[in-house]
């Protein structure tokens, strides 16, 4: 069991390295940590063990179940900094281009009476 834990951690391992984006990543992390992963499959093969072997193989699942989860973790990392990186390098503003023109505004009409019917009995 103890050989299959370390085949299973070289597998996710560069299973994790390779991965290209956060969905093929989140793909990885399932099938070793998932419900139904194979890390949670080998752990659940520990009750069938002696308590001697028990020990000794849980504490290298665990092992192997924390490798994992930081190399997942560093990966994640990694590939949000590249995306950012690519987001931010094809969001460039021209600063050559011409302003927006802006809409020229009107005045109320309402407001414009008020102003004829000041001006009318200001010459009064």
């Amino acid at each position: 069991m103890l050989d299959q834990a370390a085949q299973l951690k070289d597998q996710l391992l560069e299973k994790i390295e390779t991965a290209a984006d956060m969905s093929t990543l989140e793909d990885v992390r399932v099938t070793a940590l998932g419900k139904k992963g194979q890390l949670t499959e080998l752990m659940k093969g520990l009750g069938k063990l002696d308590p001697e072997e028990r020990k000794s193989t849980g504490q290298a699942l665990n092992q192997v179940k924390q490798a994992i989860a930081e190399a997942l973790e560093q990966r994640q990392e990694s590939l949000k900094a590249s995306e950012m990186e690519a987001k931010l390098a094809a969001e460039k503003i021209d600063m050559s281009l011409p302003v927006r023109p802006e809409r020229e505004g009107r005045i109320h009409p309402i407001s414009q009476t008020i102003e004829e019917c000041i001006a009318i009995f200001a010459e009064m």
